[in-house]
């Protein structure tokens, strides 16, 4: 019965923050705490950046002619490789029933719940379990460019999900499922790579500090390289569809990462475009603390992981660079629990949390690409 409790716990902490963001926007408000609100109703929520991106992959499974002859938007048909197709692929499974824009939200609920539910099973290894559920809770909100691409429609919340269930597994040595779970996580965005790298570091810097090479047992780790397979079929899927086995890298301006590092305080950068971006300084010295506190804690999987995704962090050029950070957003919030279930924490939190959902309307309301014409993407 408790754990049936904690269940319909995590739905609530799903579906309710998700409802408050679309309500205004359902309900057409004009302004809401004095902040001017997109008038299209659930469109606004359908529009926001990639959700037609994926809806148009979902529509026409990568066809390049369909894509070319339906859609208006001025991008190259291999544009939309650098948009994997386990999402898509989910949203025309479940299309028949909804449609295309509400499946699209649909399986993005359906995907945050898994990243919540696994996030849990985290926290209860490291705290205990009613604290878990508080730090469910501050993970379900925060921070709030989380809260915004759970709340349309996004990928990442299944990649999330997918990261969560395949180290959940991974740090118990149930490698099959890490394997597994790993895969859906490359099928899903290109940065599941960063995954197996990850866990190839956890493997191999032990033995290298160990000398004790005699005593691999590699058999038991061959699961890990299905993410890689992962990798090999979303490409083959690409050469079944394009003709190009490569074709991901000649999708245009979608992979933003340059060097030397640290370009992205170029303001003149085309993904940058502005000097006004201060706050990155300070998720940089959030990241590296992280990174610290884990090794510190022995949080080995956590911290290999975490070290890999965050170092190609620091050769991204993007404004947005806490979206690309999300993945480790959880894994940070760990290394700090002890200070986030603290009584101070739930007081801060109880003022910030009015700033999370005002910042999450105006970014939802502002962030839509231009539809002149839904009757393709329906």
């Amino acid at each position: 019965m408790k754990k049936v409790s904690n269940i319909l716990i995590l739905v609530c902490l799903t579906i309710v923050p998700t409802i408050i963001i679309w309500l205004p926007f359902y309900l057409r408000l004009d302004t809401f705490w004095s902040i001017p609100l997109n008038k299209d109703g659930m469109a606004t929520i359908v529009a926001n950046f990639d959700g037609p991106l994926y809806l148009i992959a979902a529509k026409t499974l990568y066809n390049p002619e369909q894509i070319g002859s339906n859609y208006q938007f001025p991008l190259s048909n291999e544009y939309y490789s650098a948009h994997f197709p386990l999402f898509p692929f989910l949203i025309k499974a479940f299309s028949p029933l909804l449609g295309y824009p509400y499946s699209m939200l649909l399986v993005t609920v359906l995907s945050s719940f898994l990243a919540i539910y696994f996030f849990y099973l985290h926290s209860v290894k490291l705290v205990d379990k009613n604290q878990a559920l508080f730090l469910t809770f501050i993970f379900s909100i925060f921070p709030a460019r989380w809260l915004i691409v759970r709340s349309v429609g996004s990928a990442e919340p299944l990649f999330v999900a997918t990261i969560l269930a395949s180290t959940y597994y991974f740090a118990d040595k149930k490698y099959f499922l890490a394997g597994l779970w790993g895969l859906l996580a490359q099928m899903t965005k290109s940065p599941g790579i960063l995954l197996f790298i990850g866990y190839f570091l956890s493997m191999l810097v032990p033995l290298i500090k160990s000398h004790k090479w005699q005593e691999i047992n590699l058999k038991k780790y061959l699961p890990i390289l299905l993410i890689p397979f992962g990798l090999v079929l979303v490409f083959s899927f690409y050469f079944f569809r394009y003709g190009d086995f490569w074709v991901y890298f000649k999708s245009g301006d979608n992979i933003h990462l340059f060097f030397p590092p640290f370009q992205i305080f170029n303001y003149s950068a085309p993904w940058v475009g502005t000097f006004w971006i201060e706050e990155v300084i300070f998720f940089y010295l959030v990241g590296v603390l992280a990174i610290y506190k884990l090794y510190q804690q022995k949080l080995y999987t956590y911290f290999y992981f975490t070290l890999v995704f965050f170092t190609s962090l620091l050769f991204v050029s993007h404004r947005d660079l806490l979206r690309y950070a999300i993945p480790i957003i959880p894994f940070i919030i760990f290394t700090a629990r002890e200070l986030l279930i603290k009584k101070e924490f739930k007081i801060a939190l109880t003022v910030i949390i009015i700033p999370i959902f005002l910042y999450s309307l105006a970014f939802i309301s502002q962030n839509t690409m231009p539809i002149a014409n839904w009757t393709p993407f329906l």
